[in-house]
């Protein structure tokens, strides 16, 4: 006879949006599973459950992560932004979610906040390191490499982060809620 593994519970601290939280959560929850299940968040999405697709691409301390192959409890303290944390009632949505609505990068939509937070994160990277940047279509695709699309709305993708790094100079990644 099988016996029943214990649950083992830790306190996480995680500010989220800019949203301070303090959870009581099982030691197996994924981030993914944390935002979705205990705050609410379902903007990320689980596709694979395998980080594979990239449906479930998060901002943790401001670098694109893979929600569903982390720990919860591997983050206390840390900061993360979700699709819903990328624009706000003052400032209206990001300029990535405004690119995406003006290039149609999108159909089904739901590899979308994997695709805007990735994006988020790649310019990030740029801004960061502007000599190892390649902000070209096909670095922008290499970048965005790890988000599947079924629809395959690439091209437009791509298109809709072109269009934010050259009308921004990039300053459309310092908008990520820290």
């Amino acid at each position: 006879m099988a016996h029943p593994t214990p649950e083992i519970r830790s306190r996480v601290g995680l500010q989220v949006n800019g949203e301070p939280y303090e959870l009581d959560v099982d030691h197996r929850v994924t981030l993914l599973d944390l935002l979705r299940e205990h705050l609410g968040l379902t903007g990320t999405k689980k596709g694979c459950d395998h980080g594979q697709c990239g449906a479930c691409t998060v901002l943790v301390g401001g670098r694109r992560a893979n929600s569903c192959l982390l720990f919860a409890v591997a983050h206390d303290g840390a900061q993360v932004t979700t699709v819903e944390g990328l624009g706000d009632d003052t400032r209206g949505p990001h300029p990535l979610q405004e690119a995406f609505l003006e290039r149609d990068a999108f159909q089904c939509g739901y590899c979308t906040p994997g695709q805007l937070c990735s994006a988020v994160g790649l310019l990030a990277e740029a801004a960061a390191d502007p000599s190892a940047a390649d902000l070209s279509r096909d670095g922008i695709a290499e970048g965005m490499s790890g988000n599947l699309c079924r629809c395959g709305a690439y091209p437009r993708i791509v298109d809709a982060v072109r269009d934010v790094a050259a009308a921004s100079g990039d300053t459309a990644s310092a908008q990520v809620v820290a």
